[in-house]
């Protein structure tokens, strides 16, 4: 799958007519994967090439609106400093303009194991998780015409 850098800005998915920007904030990856979900829930992973200001971005050709995905952050997990970096965990776009399905409450869920709480879960979460969508932002008005309606003056 071919992706350039892209833009840091706007962030979320961003739809061009000819593919998609994704571009996430995170202060503290070390590394930051684009997960693209098939109409089966097949799943294929492309690493952001580019980071910026704390912003990882890349542009995918001909990704297009109804395109299903998630990140996957690699990073520290020391959570006793507050960094829960788990790449087993599929991360919702908190840009996201469209969201397909629910939550499906899993133990895979949570970053740690529920049974030993300091450790980290290697459990992977994407089948239980809402995936974000891609949208179209423009709006095809087709045969549509303003109303003819006469105006009135004062």
């Amino acid at each position: 799958m071919q992706v350039w850098p892209g833009s840091r800005y706007p962030l979320g998915a961003t739809y061009d007519g000819l593919g998609t920007n994704f571009a996430i904030f995170s202060e503290v990856a070390d590394r930051v994967e684009l997960c693209l979900f098939g109409a089966r829930g097949a799943e294929t992973r492309v690493t952001l090439p580019e980071v910026d200001a704390f912003v990882w971005h890349g542009y995918l050709p001909g990704v297009g609106p109804g395109q299903r995905y998630g990140f996957r952050v690699h990073g520290p997990y020391e959570p006793d400093r507050g960094l829960r970096c788990n790449p087993n965990k599929l991360l919702l776009d908190p840009y996201a303009k469209a969201i397909d399905g629910d939550v499906n409450w899993d133990p895979a869920l949570y970053s740690y194991e529920f049974s030993h709480h300091e450790r980290m879960s290697t459990a992977d979460s994407a089948r239980f998780m809402p995936k974000a969508v891609v949208v179209n932002p423009y709006f095809d008005w087709g045969n549509d015409r303003p109303p003819r309606t006469r105006t009135t003056t004062a």
